[in-house]
This record gives C-alpha cells, structure tokens and sequence, in this order.
C-alpha cells in the first residue's frame, strides 16, 4: 500500500528582502525547496522552545527574561496592550515626567565688590 503523504495548508507570510535571500540561498545549497527550509526553521524552533519548558516558553515574553520580576510584569502588561493604547500610555508618561521649573528659593546675596555681582549675574544668567 503506498504511504500517505501529510495533508499540507498554503499560507502566505511577510520577509525582509535579508531573509528570504537567505532562505532561497539556503534552499538552492540544500537543494531543497523554500518550503522546506522555513518548515525545518519552524520545527527546530519549537523543539528549542520545548526544551526549555512550557512555562517560560509562553508565559514570559522572551525579551522579558532575565529581568526583575517588578520589570517583567510591567513589560507583560505592557506587551498586551494595543499600539494604540501604549503611545497612549507613552504620552501619559512624558506628560507626567516633563520637566517643570522648580520655584526659585529665596536668598540672600552679599557682594564685596560690584565687580564680584557683574560676575556672579552674568554665570547665573548664563551669559559669561
């Protein structure tokens, strides 16, 4: 009885120009199809993430690894907001944090000499 050939789906994904050369050069010295190779990528990847464990495989976003946990929580957040919602939440931030002018304290300042004040204006102004 002949062997059955897997079923296969069609899709249709988005490269940068460096990775599909690569994968068509990997293709021709493999001498394989494109097919083939973004396949064999796909699976060698899951194997990878497998053996690392379920756990860190899904549940921690991989650029969140190796941080605090304070840090990696609020980047898991962040991940599952919309575009749309973080530049809405970068703008609250820059809002908040601009830079205010602090009032001025109040001081005394005595000079010997008037040519010591034309010197002290003219750095406190930013002018010397």
């Amino acid at each position: 009885m002949p062997r059955k050939k897997p079923p296969y789906q069609r899709i249709a994904i988005t490269l940068p120009p460096q990775d599909l050369a690569a994968a068509d050069r990997l293709a021709g010295s493999l001498d394989r199809s494109r097919s083939w190779v973004v396949a064999e990528a796909i699976r060698r990847f899951a194997e990878v993430m497998a053996s690392r464990g379920t756990d860190e495989a899904h549940s921690t976003p991989p650029a969140a690894r190796g941080l605090g946990a304070s840090r990696s929580a609020q980047l898991t957040r962040d991940l599952a907001l919309t575009p749309e919602q973080r530049v809405r939440e970068a703008e609250e931030t820059m809002r908040l944090t601009e830079a205010r002018e602090l009032p001025r304290a109040h001081q005394i300042v005595a000079f010997d000499r008037y040519e010591d004040y034309a010197q002290w204006k003219r750095r406190h102004d930013g002018t010397a």
